[in-house]
């Protein structure tokens, strides 16, 4: 059976994550704040646990114990949009957070490498292509770098697994899933992926449900073929029209 350990799991897609997790008999951990604990919606569930912690406040060593015996990572962790959250600390959640799995798992050494799966946005480029959106979303993206924090967090959190993990990490494979304009739907409906963006992520953007990136998230956690297909790269994901 795989281990999987959620990050930000109890979030509008995380929670999604879990329960397509469960879905295919995978045993989760969950990381979640005290005040947001999952028991209530997934405790019943007989491979579901939870760790009630701040990932910010964990340590190396402390995260490194709830890694052993996981294969793969999946952080779904994201600022709420509200003014605390996107001005106020951490600035750096998502990518503190990366830089933390990432000591973790070097402090674990795995026997076979493990997989991180980022939530991460289409807004950010792929720079390993490189890509080359539009100038109206280049302008937008160089604002939004001045003014949104959120937004250099999700670019540098990518960065970290392009740059620092890389394509021949001991210890680490990675896929950044990359959502456009996120909506609601009560159900997993069909969906495509690219390897870049098809649309204008600032004028043009397409919807992505939550449903669907979950399932897309939970499919990469277990399925090999589709793991290899994306491994080391930044998928987008939209709802097929």
């Amino acid at each position: 059976m795989n281990k999987v350990l959620v990050l930000g799991a109890s979030g509008a897609t995380g929670s999604l994550v879990v329960a397509e997790l469960l879905k295919r008999n995978v045993e989760v951990v969950a990381i979640v704040r005290a005040a947001s604990s999952m028991q209530r919606r997934a405790g019943d569930q007989l491979h579901y646990s939870e760790v009630q912690a701040d990932i910010t406040e964990l340590h190396d060593q402390e995260l490194a114990s709830y890694l052993k015996g996981c294969d793969v990572v999946v952080s779904c962790l994201g600022h709420n949009m509200t003014f605390k959250g996107m001005f106020g600390e951490p600035r750096r959640l998502v990518t503190g957070a990366m830089a933390k799995v990432v000591r973790a798992v070097e402090l674990v050494k795995p026997d076979r490498k493990l997989r991180i799966i980022l939530m991460n946005t289409s807004g950010n480029s792929n720079r390993d292509i490189p890509e080359r959106p539009p100038l109206s979303q280049r302008m937008v993206i160089s604002i939004l770098r001045l003014l949104l924090p959120p937004h250099v967090d999700n670019e540098q959190a990518a960065d970290l697994l392009r740059s620092v993990v890389g394509q021949g990490h001991q210890y680490i494979e990675w896929v950044a899933v990359r959502p456009d304009s996120l909506v609601n739907e009560s159900k997993v409906t069909p969906y495509v992926t690219h390897p870049s963006p098809t649309r204008n992520a600032i004028f043009d953007a397409g919807p992505t449900s939550r449903e669907n990136v979950a399932d897309f998230m939970a499919t990469l956690a277990v399925d090999q073929e589709l793991w290899s297909r994306w491994r080391g790269q930044m998928p987008v994901i939209y709802n097929e029209i």
